[in-house]
């Protein structure tokens, strides 16, 4: 995996400095309610290689904001349900090491959730519960479509 994030302007910041950003965006209003939120999206290349986008997303509710995100070109994926799978695993490997830096702060009251693209409509229905409760066994909420905008808006944008 790529270690540097991206920022909307293209400059790459380490996971530290993305946390750093985060904790500067809530305490510029600590009277607000924030959501961090973290969603991978893919896209199947023509040599059936996949191409991952992970978002990182702080967003100040009701009033705006930022975003980080990287790629990973990854191995072959041969089903759809293997990608989904791998955009789990992704954002679940990124949700815990952002988890962990933002711990070591004291910061404002916030939701921390993992957004999975994937929802009622579509091939991928069948899949709800086991996605879900993977991010589940992992102590982390979880987001389908429509409620997965860093997943299904904010890394696709990327992808």
């Amino acid at each position: 995996m790529p270690e540097f994030l991206n920022t909307p302007f293209g400059l790459k910041l380490t996971v530290e400095e993305v946390v750093r950003e985060i904790i500067s965006f809530m305490r510029a209003d600590s009277s607000r309610r924030y959501k961090v939120t973290i969603g991978t999206d893919s896209e199947l290349l023509a040599d059936k290689r996949a191409d991952f986008v992970t978002a990182v997303v702080v967003h100040r509710v009701g009033n705006g904001g930022r975003y980080f995100w990287r790629r990973a070109e990854l191995q072959k994926t041969h089903t759809l349900r293997d990608r989904i799978i791998k955009e789990v695993l992704i954002s679940l490997d990124i949700a815990k090491e952002v988890l962990l830096e933002l711990k070591k702060f004291s910061l404002p009251t916030f939701d921390f959730e993992i957004h999975v693209d994937i929802g009622e409509n579509g091939p991928t229905k069948s899949m709800i519960q086991e996605v879900v409760a993977m991010v589940r066994a992992h102590n982390f909420e979880a987001k389908t479509k429509p409620e997965s905008y860093a997943a299904s808006n904010v890394a696709d944008r990327h992808v």
